[in-house]
């Protein structure tokens, strides 16, 4: 394609008495070269096959120079895939599932070449199901490395990302066709996800949750990172998985302090935006907890109320993540429970959990609405007595006023100068609200104090 003298002949700087000039451009490929052409104008003398990118080019000539503004929409796709016994051989979602192209199936399922794979997984996760893992990927003859390390939140920071990366570069994989495969938790799924967005600056990888609350938190989102100087989730990016692959037989595994740690995030989805999850929650909880959100025959009071659960909370999830995938816009309903819980986790490690900490802050904020005459007193009991219900704590002594406010003077540093408070304004109902007065708060928390503090929630129940 020839390329025209207009688009590349030197342009004179603008006089004092011009305005600044502004022209749009396109960006085409003609065989292996980009060029830009002016918004609207057509090709002409060209025979050989184009590509037309959605970036463009702007170009502003005024009379301090010439200025560019890059237009580059990032798309990313990725799977969430509900699936049973993955770590049965015969199951193939580990060595193929990720793949969204039928082309692309093909030709990787008919190559010769051997399957390799780079496997990170919880040691506490390795101990259960190591030896599963490890036939899965002999009898599928996969030349395999699996990386186990203890991953929690004392653990949680860039040295284990960068152990990781050495292992990585140690085996050399494929930044392209040979996925990094994740077996844990959420702080491992976070671990890894960081690690792989770093690893020549994008390498894929694969979610396998292994607890509820990585289940429907961490294993839908694009989030990674680690904690820094004290501060929980400091450094990471947004970097989605190519999949995620959930099995809900892993759950079975965990105590029952887990179960109801990932109850926390699910019930902050019913809470925000789903009263039929918040009724399955309310009339279910004790069942779910009973049976490790396994699903049995003969349960027809229960409606397989852990499938309904698990699959409402996922996508009441992508709903809210989707749109808004690198957080574009501070305004989130997913922050509910977020706001004093990130500084009152990181205060008090190890005693409380995540879902826990989140729980606490979500009964502190149930109490925050129904001051401001968001929501009734009725609806406020409701709310609690379900909390409890789920085994979940509703106040730690940790959680002090100081620290409340040390924690939403945080918040505002990093939403804009706004506190952006998700609120319930009914079950169910939420609005995002920027005028919650001291006096409200103080006077939310006092109450709370009163209704909520007792001797047992002083110290978490044990592991």
């Amino acid at each position: 394609m020839p390329m025209s003298e207009e688009v590349f002949a030197p342009v004179a700087p603008a006089t004092a008495s011009q305005k600044p000039q502004q022209t749009d451009f396109q960006l085409v490929r003609v065989k292996s070269t980009w060029c830009r052409i002016k918004k609207g104008e057509a090709l002409s003398n060209c025979e050989d096959k184009i590509t037309l990118s959605e970036a463009k080019i702007g170009e502003c000539i005024s009379e301090g120079g010439i200025s560019w503004t890059v237009e580059a929409p990032i798309y990313f796709c990725y799977k969430v895939v509900e699936t049973y016994n993955i770590l049965d051989p015969s199951n193939t979602t580990l060595l193929w599932g990720h793949i969204t192209d039928p082309q692309q199936l093909e030709l990787a399922t008919s190559s010769k070449r051997k399957l390799r794979r780079f496997i990170v997984i919880d040691e506490v996760v390795d101990e259960l199901y190591g030896s599963k893992v490890r036939e899965y990927f002999e009898k599928n003859n996969v030349q395999h490395k699996i990386l186990a390390l203890p991953t929690t939140e004392e653990t949680k920071s860039m040295d284990l990302v960068l152990n990781i990366l050495q292992e990585v570069q140690n085996f050399s994989i494929d930044r392209r066709t040979e996925p990094i495969i994740a077996f844990g938790g959420g702080v491992c799924l976070d671990i890894v996800g960081l690690a792989a967005s770093l690893y020549r600056r994008r390498t894929p990888y694969i979610r396998v949750p292994t607890t509820l609350l990585s289940y429907v938190d961490a294993s839908v989102g694009a989030k990674n990172g680690v904690n820094f100087l004290q501060c929980k989730n400091k450094l990471g990016g947004y970097t989605p998985p190519v999949a995620s692959f959930l099995d809900r037989s892993f759950i079975q595994s965990i105590p029952r302090r887990h179960i109801s740690n990932g109850l926390g995030e699910i019930l902050k989805m019913a809470l925000m935006k789903h009263k039929g999850l918040f009724d399955l929650l309310k009339n279910h909880g004790k069942y779910l907890l009973d049976t490790k959100f396994q699903s049995y025959s003969g349960s027809d009071d229960h409606r397989d109320a852990a499938l309904q659960t698990t699959r409402i909370a996922i996508e009441t999830m992508l709903e809210e993540l989707a749109p808004n995938l690198w957080e574009d816009d501070l305004d989130r309903l997913v922050d509910f429970g977020h706001l004093i819980s990130p500084e009152l986790e990181m205060r008090v490690l190890p005693s409380l959990m995540h879902g826990e900490a989140v729980n606490i802050d979500m009964a502190f904020m149930t109490y925050v609405a129904h001051a401001r005459g968001l929501i009734t007193a009725e609806e406020k009991e409701q709310i609690i007595q379900c909390m409890r219900g789920l085994e979940l704590p509703v106040w730690h002594g940790g959680c002090s006023w100081p620290l409340i406010k040390t924690a939403l003077t945080e918040r505002l540093k990093h939403s804009g100068g706004q506190t952006r408070m998700p609120l319930p304004t009914g079950l169910g109902v939420a609005e995002i609200f920027n005028d919650t007065s001291e006096e409200t708060l103080e006077r939310a928390y006092k109450l709370w104090v009163s209704d909520c503090k007792t001797v047992l929630e002083e110290e978490p129940a044990a592991l």
